[in-house]
């Protein structure tokens, strides 16, 4: 059987494999952010004012681009983890975090004096950000990973990097009510970076352990 026919073969049987799967990638995902947010609690915690930082526009829009950026994420996973065509539409929906960060970005522009970008820009806690996201992200890849195992992605790679995108969208989260850090400038320049570290390493275990 050729290459081609497996794959349209294996994507007409989706529909008995597919709810399987599904449910063993939510646990899976409900599982990791378990285990992240333990080791939140126990190791990071809130920030000192967070019951303030809760009435604030710039805090909130954190939360706002972290979620969305999980859904997103889970939604394209949740097609990628059996064989068949990447859904452009799921596809296109991860470009909606990156808009709403780009348009955040925007209006900090406008509203915040240029002399104090550079500021805003660096933070406080850069490195931590760059150290706990990753962190934080990790037991959610590890357990969508090897949950993906089960089910047949014909994108592998693409596979491992939208599953980093989503562990990330948890890890990023559980951060942000940790960062005393709310500028847009600065989501958008250590955030991303950390969010694409743990990206980046989902897609290389994807090519390697999502393969058949």
């Amino acid at each position: 059987m050729k290459t081609d026919e497996l794959i349209a073969a294996l994507a007409a049987d989706t529909k008995t494999v597919s709810r399987p799967i599904d449910r063993q990638l939510w646990i899976a995902i409900a599982g990791g952010a378990i285990v992240a947010t333990l080791i939140f609690l126990l190791g990071v915690g809130p920030r000192p004012d967070i019951a303030a930082a809760l009435e604030t526009p710039r805090f909130l829009y954190k939360y706002l681009l972290t979620l969305t950026l999980f859904a997103s994420a889970v939604g394209l996973m949740l097609h990628l983890a059996r064989p068949g065509a990447v859904p452009a539409g799921w596809l296109a929906g991860l470009a909606i975090p990156p808009v709403l960060l780009i348009a955040s970005v925007i209006a900090e522009i406008l509203l915040v004096p240029s002399s104090a970008w550079s500021m805003s820009l660096m933070g406080k806690n850069a490195v931590v950000c760059l150290v706990l996201i990753p962190l934080l992200s990790a037991a959610p890849l590890a357990a969508v990973m090897w949950t993906l195992r089960d089910g047949a992605p014909t994108h592998p790679m693409l596979a491992g990097a939208v599953a980093g995108l989503a562990a990330a969208g948890i890890g990023a989260t559980l951060y942000a009510t940790h960062c005393q850090d709310d500028s847009p400038f600065f989501v958008a320049a250590w955030y991303g970076l950390a969010i694409m570290i743990v990206t980046v390493v989902g897609a290389f275990l994807g090519a390697r352990l999502l393969r058949w």
